[in-house]
């Protein structure tokens, strides 16, 4: 396989950190776009990426994050702004005459979604695809690190349960890691899967008390589910002092997670990477303080 230099975005994010250990391991080159030197830039730069900060909603910053690279990694936090981040980075991409871009997005982008950052997903994925750039859009469902979140992981560790508005609710939780690998194998040989879309599931679908269960049987306590209502939950978000884009956010989804948006699960992972993702029993092992 053709070594190669690689622009990943969010590189001290949760995907992003494990896609720079993925590429570098491969023998690739790897420039790690962050926000601020800090502990976690360092460790980036230790491992052997070539760390610039920067900020995707700066022209300037993605012409220069793109320029010698062959593929990028394109991710942005649940903040308003991506569809002008997406532009410019479309345009710096064409610039660059990048091989291929990955593109995070959601399960729950599509143009009816009533939540905004979901919706911007879904323009941000056209976006991409009128310009021409040859791209790969990633819909993961709910990431198994939502469970380590403070306003999810609260309740399970200090009441023992998990409080969600998410009704009958089902998923198959994928780790972060998973995804990375699937991101990482991308960008290194992009020829088949340039202009598809891939919903990434893990490898089990579980209702919340299912994966209560599985929480406590790691913890060695009972955790149970404790449906919510959506009114509740936004007072319990509001506690965090989350923006007021990103509670929107949680609230929408949640709905959309009663109606099954966020259900389903296939193969995708497992014939990319040749691993099946790692089962919500094994995260949560793996994760074994965030839940004492």
């Amino acid at each position: 396989m053709q070594q190669r230099n690689y622009l990943v975005t969010a590189a001290a994010g949760k995907t992003g950190v494990h896609t720079v250990r993925h590429l570098l391991e491969g023998g690739h080159g790897v420039r790690a776009l962050v926000h601020r030197e800090d502990e976690r830039s360092a460790a980036l730069r230790k491992a052997g990426a070539e760390v610039i900060v920067g900020d995707l909603l700066e022209h300037d910053d993605a012409i220069r994050a793109t320029e010698g690279v062959s593929g990028a990694y394109l991710c942005y936090p649940v903040r308003p702004g991506f569809i002008q981040a997406t532009a410019y980075f479309a345009d710096a991409a064409r610039r660059a005459n990048l091989d291929v871009v990955v593109n995070m997005s959601q399960i729950s982008a599509r143009e009816d979604s009533k939540s905004h950052a979901a919706r911007d997903h879904w323009i941000a994925e056209r976006v991409l695809d009128w310009s021409g750039v040859p791209t790969v859009h990633l819909r993961p469902t709910f990431f198994s690190e939502w469970l380590t979140f403070p306003w999810v992981r609260d309740p399970i560790v200090k009441e023992g349960k998990i409080a969600l508005p998410y009704g009958n609710g089902r998923h198959a939780p994928i780790s972060a890691e998973d995804q990375a690998r699937v991101i990482a194998a991308i960008l290194a040989q992009p020829s088949t899967h340039i202009g598809k879309t891939y919903p990434l599931y893990g490898p089990v679908e579980l209702s919340q008390q299912e994966i209560a269960d599985a929480v406590g049987n790691v913890s060695g306590r009972k955790i149970v589910y404790s449906p919510t209502s959506i009114e509740d939950y936004r007072k319990h978000l509001e506690t965090y002092g989350l923006p007021e884009f990103m509670i929107q956010h949680f609230l929408e989804v949640a709905i959309d997670y009663q109606n099954g948006i966020f259900a389903g699960t296939n193969d995708v992972i497992e014939k990319i990477t040749g691993q099946a993702p790692q089962t919500i029993d094994a995260f949560v092992a793996a994760n074994r303080e965030a839940f004492q």
